[in-house]
């Protein structure tokens, strides 16, 4: 990676800058790559509260393209994306996990696990950058990556609950 201190020396935490810039590539590329995972996943899961939580997700992913499209210009900076493989991993994991589960009473929470797997990699994500922002002095970056960061874990409760009240114990 380029170092671009240099351009930035007026900005606080400037040697964060490249690592800010290329983390925001990485999860546009990721919620890009989600949109269409959680098309899928809400496709074949069974129970009716984990379909909607799914299509409800890929809505929001939709909505963190836009949003951080609106980050990147912010700071003045194109957007770009860059691949991010550990979403791709994942969702790859989440879909040989569908393959083996899918005439199992437990593809439903296979369906949960892969997908909180994906939204803690993202909250860790997000987390990261909302911090770095805050770092660099990037205010209005700073609070659309907070709301990007609220959405998720509420997403990852959401698929708690689902687990808990549904999907991990079989109704007696």
């Amino acid at each position: 990676m380029k170092n671009s201190n240099e351009k930035h020396n007026g900005m606080p935490n400037s040697h964060l800058h490249d690592l800010f810039i290329n983390e925001l590539k990485y999860m546009l590329s990721g919620e890009k790559q989600l949109v269409e995972a959680l098309e899928e996943m809400s496709e074949v899961a069974k129970n009716k509260d984990l379909k909607e939580a799914f299509k409800n997700h890929k809505e929001e992913s939709e909505g963190h393209v836009d949003k951080l499209k609106l980050v990147f210009k912010s700071i003045d900076t194109q957007e770009e994306e860059e691949k991010c493989k550990s979403i791709e991993s994942l969702i790859q994991e989440g879909k040989a996990m569908v393959k083996d589960f899918k005439d199992d009473e437990a593809l439903d929470a296979a369906l949960i696990a892969a997908a909180q797997k994906i939204e803690h990699y993202e909250i860790a994500s997000y987390g990261s950058l909302v911090t770095y922002a805050e770092l660099m002095n990037h205010d209005k970056a700073k609070e659309i990556l907070k709301e990007i960061l609220s959405e998720e874990k509420e997403a990852d409760e959401k698929l708690t609950d689902i687990a808990m009240s549904h999907v991990n114990k079989l109704e007696e």
